[in-house]
């Protein structure tokens, strides 16, 4: 436990940088001997001597298994998070494929320990699904490939926990913070345009939860079936940080906090104009194409997943690995905003 050759895929993103910032933190869940970032672009420069780039594609099955060669634990964060706006073939290519040549190569170099980053969209009917936790099953079709390549995935990884392999599954809920690549950036530029346009009616509710106490549940997550937690082993864990919010009322205090001002105050499109529109958008993407890669962030997904009720509890996570956040809300809040305050400043 005190000298962990550590595999972060997808290490350069948005929640991977983030376990790799837990990983180096005062007093972490796991004590690491050496951190690779394995990702297909180079992560920011760390000063600790421990953090190495590996360059790499999930999609090649020669570059995870060179990566694996003697990794006490892989956690596994590479994927196409995907608004229903990439081609399928390549969202399964990188979320399915590339899931099941990191098993492979976990079972080939003899990888312990495998923790992977799924999604709360495995379970996504695109209806309304109110205080669930993981009880609930699969459902019998999907809105789009991402959600149905997060399922493919989680069974892939279920199915691969053994005695030689020790697997889990983390399901956060819709994540935030620093270097949010999601959210913010549009939210932000919508504000500094002048007219900021929300979805629906206000009152549909989903969970938001910032990326650190994300990243710290995979190191609990994966400290327990270190620590041969049969319970834990092979399951699938939601992960959320507090109550449900309105999503454009979550992410408003953000935008403002900022230093921006939201105007019109409250002008809400309507589910109904906002799912035409976002088929246009889809359409436009589509056409052009040939000439330029170009995927939206607003689709037809995007409108009915902000305007549909997704709320659900960490209970199991909590009872089960003794997950609680480790970063308050005014503290992730305060943080996610300065990051971004530094990144606007007018």
């Amino acid at each position: 436990m005190d000298a962990l050759n550590i595999l972060v895929t997808g290490g350069s993103g948005f929640l991977g940088s983030a376990v790799v910032r837990e990983l180096l933190g005062d007093d972490p869940v796991l004590r690491a001997s050496s951190i690779t970032v394995f990702d297909i672009r180079k992560p920011v420069s760390y000063s600790d001597p421990r953090v190495g780039y590996r360059a790499g594609d999930i999609c090649n099955v020669s570059d995870i298994l060179d990566a694996c060669r003697g990794i006490d634990l892989v956690i596994h964060t590479a994927a196409i998070v995907d608004w229903g706006t990439h081609p399928e073939e390549e969202v399964y290519a990188v979320n399915v494929t590339g899931t099941g040549n990191v098993i492979r190569a976990c079972r080939e170099q003899k990888v312990k320990y495998l923790v992977f980053t799924s999604s709360l969209d495995a379970i996504y009917t695109g209806k309304s699904m109110i205080d669930i936790d993981e009880s609930v099953p699969f459902p019998k079709s999907h809105p789009n490939m991402y959600c149905r390549s997060k399922e493919l995935a989680e069974r892939a990884v279920s199915a691969a926990n053994s005695e030689s392999l020790r697997t889990v599954i983390i399901r956060p809920s819709d994540v935030y913070g620093e270097w949010d690549p999601y959210h913010i950036g549009s939210l932000v530029n919508m504000a500094r345009g002048g007219f900021y346009v929300r979805l629906g009616n206000g009152k549909t509710k989903s969970q938001h939860t910032y990326v650190g106490n994300v990243a710290h549940a995979h190191l609990l997550a994966a400290h327990a079936i270190m620590n041969g937690s049969v319970k834990v082993a092979g399951n699938a864990y939601f992960i959320t940080d507090g109550p449900g919010s309105n999503f454009f009322h979550f992410f408003d205090r953000i935008v403002e906090g900022i230093g921006y001002t939201i105007r019109p105050k409250n002008f809400w499109i309507p589910r109904g104009v906002a799912y035409v529109l976002g088929a246009v958008s889809e359409f436009a993407a589509i056409l052009i194409r040939p000439v330029k890669k170009y995927n939206p962030k607003f689709s037809r997904f995007a409108v009915v997943y902000t305007c549909t009720d997704f709320t659900f509890t960490s209970g199991r996570a909590r009872a089960d690995f003794n997950f609680e956040p480790k970063y308050s809300d005014d503290e992730a809040l305060a943080r996610t905003i300065d990051h971004f305050r530094k990144d606007y400043q007018k």
